[in-house]
């Protein structure tokens, strides 16, 4: 039997060694019967770029598994919960252009996370990292497991 998926609840969380640098990827989605946990990494990136890429995966992950489900996504990226709650309507009515006319840095991101955002119901909520919270904390050591496997696949 399959529980249908209503609600879920998401932490996620980027890394970087350098920035720029390689970079890592971690999710936590809460299902009603079990957690997943999605993590991966980029050889040369920004933790911007991976805290848009984690969000991208999680809700990428929802769309396909529970496309009707209530989201609750945790961040700890002010600049991810704001750049899709507040400003990224202003991006788009200028072009994808700041308020001082310069393009709109990880715009390939954004786009992907906005079209993502629209078609889901999803809650952003800011969430203080590295202050013990069990769900932001596990998303970070995903996040850098991510980045780690980078390291590991060189070797082999």
């Amino acid at each position: 039997m399959t529980i249908e998926i209503t609600h879920v609840e998401v932490f996620t969380d980027g890394a970087c060694r350098g920035n720029p640098g390689p970079g890592g990827w971690g999710v936590v989605l809460v299902l009603p019967d079990r957690v997943e946990e999605l993590c991966g990494g980029e050889r040369d990136t920004t933790n911007n770029q991976m805290e848009l890429q984690s969000a991208i995966s999680a809700l990428q992950w929802i769309k396909a598994h529970a496309p009707q489900a209530k989201v609750v996504l945790h961040t700890d990226s002010n600049y991810v919960k704001n750049g899709i709650t507040e400003w990224i309507q202003a991006w788009k009515q200028r072009g994808w252009r700041t308020s001082t006319k310069q393009p709109v840095k990880n715009q390939q991101y954004w786009q992907q996370l906005d079209t993502l955002n629209q078609s889901l119901v999803v809650d952003w909520r800011w969430i203080k990292g590295h202050a013990g919270h069990a769900g932001n904390e596990r998303a970070d050591q995903l996040a850098n497991q991510g980045l780690d496997s980078l390291f590991r696949k060189a070797v082999i």
